[in-house]
């Protein structure tokens, strides 16, 4: 396995902590001072998590706010266009009308 082979090539050797002859060692002071230490990491662990998802919620709040914005915007812009496009289109059929009755006009005129 190459993970193993490269763990086994960069690892440190473990070594085993030597234990002084004659003291009497405290298993469970170390198991609670192990368990303390765990605890604490976990804290830490669960205050960064809460902390980044907080920061995450309020740029996703972000992020909708702005989208709303943007697609009112582009809604007032549309309407605007179709607001002018309708008064170009009333425009030139004004001027066609207008175009039509002058050669009406003429051709009434001419023929008298």
């Amino acid at each position: 396995n190459p993970v193993m082979l490269y763990f086994r090539a960069f690892a440190p050797p473990i070594t085993v902590p030597k234990i002084p002859e004659g003291d009497k060692v405290d298993f469970d002071d170390i198991q609670k001072k192990r368990q303390e230490k765990d605890l604490t990491e976990l804290q830490s662990l669960i205050e960064a998590h809460f902390i980044q998802r907080k920061k995450d919620e309020e740029e996703l709040i972000a992020l909708v706010n702005r989208i709303e914005k943007r697609r009112a915007e582009r809604a007032e812009q549309q309407r605007i266009r179709a607001e002018q496009e309708k008064e170009r289109q009333v425009r030139v059929a004004v001027s066609n009308q207008s175009s039509h009755l002058f050669q009406d006009m003429t051709l009434y005129t001419t023929n008298k």
